[in-house]
């Protein structure tokens, strides 16, 4: 079965939401926030590399991340990624959008009630 292409467009346009969101709990690297949002999202949506690294680069280069290159215990250094202040004020305003698209598309698919006449 084919990718669904409104699904991937879908998702490459929520992606600074999905990971600004599950970073605001701590520091992940970047395996770990894919891991995050596909088990959040019940499967429905799993970043490949190539939606997430470059998201994570835009919000670290827009200064709503710090990462910090780490060894790892077990295996290759990691990126490790974690919120910062202006971080959290765009997870606010992402949100707010959101939910300002999410209302506005209800709005438009909702049948309208019939007209008593």
């Amino acid at each position: 079965m084919g990718r669904d292409p409104l699904r991937t467009e879908l998702m490459k346009g929520a992606m600074a939401y999905l990971a600004l969101s599950v970073l605001r709990e701590g520091e992940l690297y970047g395996y770990q926030i894919a891991v995050r949002i596909r088990e959040r999202s019940e499967g429905a949506f799993a970043p490949s590399e190539g939606s997430l690294y470059p998201t994570l680069h835009r919000l670290e280069t827009e200064g709503s991340l710090q990462a910090v290159w780490r060894d790892g215990e077990r295996g290759p250094r990691r990126r490790w990624y974690q919120i910062t202040p202006a971080g959290v004020a765009r997870l606010a305003q992402l949100e707010e959008e959101w939910a300002a698209f999410s209302t506005a598309v209800h709005r438009v698919a909702a049948r309208p009630e019939p007209s008593g006449a």
